[in-house]
C-alpha cells in the first residue's frame, strides 16, 4: 500500500482516475470499443454532441476542480514554511506560463505545424489558476459568489453581445464564444469548443480551491463530507433547474452556467465519496493503481497526447492486430510507465 505522507490520498486517487480515463481516450480504447460494441454505456465515454451531459463531460471540470483543490493545499503548506502570498503568486504565474506554452504547443503537434489555438485544457487552466489564486485568501462565501458571478457573466455575454452571424446565444458555431475565437485566433473550432471558456470554468477551479480549504480545516471528516455532499446536490439542482426552466441550457462546449453548476455538482459528489471512503474509512488497499498515475499527472498527459498518440499507438498496432486489444495494451503500457517512474521516485512538475 502506498503511504500518502500526509497528502490527501483521495485527491491523488481522483487525479489518477481522471488521468487514466484520459489516457484511455488517447489510446483509442473508447473509439475501438464503440466500433465493435456500440451501446448506451460506451456512449458515456464521448462528449455530448451539444445540449446535454455525458459522463465524459465531467472529466475536464474534475481536472480544473482538482487543480484548485491542490493549489489551496499547496498554498497552505507554503504559508507554514514562511512563503508569502506574493512570493507564491510568482510561482503561480510562472507555472501558468508553462501550462500555456504546453497547451499551445500541443495544438501545434496536433496540426503538424505552428498554429495559434487556445482550446487545450492546459491553456484554459493557465488562466483559471491565476483567477482562482487572486481569491485564495478570501472566505468560502466570497469564493462561491465569485464563481457564480463568473458563470452569470458568461451567460450574459452570450445573450447580449449579438454580432451578425454570431447572434444565436446557444447555437453551435453562431454564438458569442465562436465570435471571440475569430477575434482571438481568426478561426472557430470545428467541434464547437471556445477559448473564452476560461471565464466560466474558472468557477470550477475556484470552487475546487474552496473544497481544498474546507478539507484542511479542523472540522470532522463527517462534517467535511456532508458539506461536500450538500454543495454537490445544490449544484445539481441549480444546474438542471436552470436547464429545465430554459434559464441556461446545459452545454459543455461553451460552458454555460447550467453546465458548470451541474458538472460541479457531480464532481463534488465524486470527491465527497472518495474522501469518505479513502481518507475517513481508510479503504486504501488498491489506491496505488490510481496514485502512481496521479503523481505524474501533467507528464502522462503530455506523453499520451504527443509520443503516445503520435508513435506508441501505431507501434503497438503493428504487433497487436485487433484494435480493442491494441488499445488496451497501449493503455496498460502507459500506466506501466507511470508505475516505473513512481517506483523510482521520479516526478515531473511544472
Amino acid at each position: 500500500m502506498i503511504k500518502s505522507s500526509g497528502r490527501l490520498l483521495s485527491l491523488d486517487v481522483m487525479r489518477g482516475i481522471i488521468m487514466i480515463l484520459l489516457a484511455g481516450e488517447s489510446c483509442r480504447v473508447y473509439d475501438s470499443l464503440h466500433e465493435v460494441w456500440p451501446n448506451a454505456f460506451i456512449v458515456q465515454f464521448f462528449h455530448h454532441p451539444w445540449h446535454g451531459i455525458h459522463f465524459w463531460d465531467l472529466v475536464q471540470p474534475a481536472f480544473m476542480f482538482m487543480a484548485g483543490t491542490a493549489m489551496y493545499i499547496s498554498y497552505e503548506s507554503k504559508l507554514r514554511k514562511g512563503l508569502s502570498w506574493s512570493q507564491n503568486f510568482k510561482h503561480i504565474l510562472i507555472r501558468s506560463l508553462k501550462l500555456f506554452i504546453c497547451g499551445v504547443g500541443l495544438h501545434c503537434i496536433y496540426a503538424g505545424k505552428p498554429v495559434w489555438e487556445l482550446w487545450n485544457v492546459l491553456t484554459q487552466l493557465a488562466f483559471t489558476s491565476i483567477i482562482a489564486y487572486l481569491f485564495i485568501r478570501n472566505s468560502f462565501t466570497v469564493q462561491v459568489i465569485v464563481g457564480l458571478l463568473l458563470i452569470i457573466l458568461n451567460d450574459v455575454l452570450y445573450r447580449t453581445i449579438l454580432v451578425p452571424g454570431f447572434d444565436q446565444p446557444f447555437v453551435e458555431y453562431h454564438n458569442f464564444g465562436a465570435y471571440m475565437d475569430t477575434v482571438l485566433m481568426g478561426k472557430i473550432n470545428t467541434d464547437g469548443w471556445v477559448a473564452i471558456n476560461i471565464i466560466p470554468t474558472a468557477a470550477h477551479t475556484l470552487w475546487g480551491m474552496a473544497a481544498g480549504k474546507l478539507l484542511t480545516t479542523s472540522r470532522t471528516g463527517t462534517q467535511k463530507t456532508m458539506t461536500l455532499v450538500v454543495a454537490g446536490v445544490a449544484g445539481l439542482i441549480l444546474g438542471f433547474a436552470a436547464d429545465w426552466l430554459e434559464i441556461s441550457p446545459i452545454i459543455k462546449r461553451i460552458a454555460t452556467a447550467g453546465f458548470v453548476l451541474a458538472s460541479a455538482g457531480w464532481v463534488l459528489l465524486i470527491l465527497s465519496f472518495l474522501y469518505w471512503w479513502i481518507d475517513i474509512k481508510e479503504h486504501s488497499k488498491y489506491t496505488w493503481v490510481a496514485v502512481v498515475v496521479g503523481m505524474n499527472a501533467i507528464f502522462i498527459y503530455l506523453f499520451f497526447e504527443t509520443v503516445g498518440a503520435q508513435w506508441v499507438n501505431g507501434v503497438v498496432g503493428i504487433f497487436v492486430p485487433f484494435k480493442v486489444l491494441a488499445a488496451l495494451v497501449t493503455w496498460g503500457l502507459e500506466w506501466g510507465l507511470c508505475y516505473w517512474l513512481y517506483k523510482r521516485s521520479i516526478f515531473f512538475k511544472l
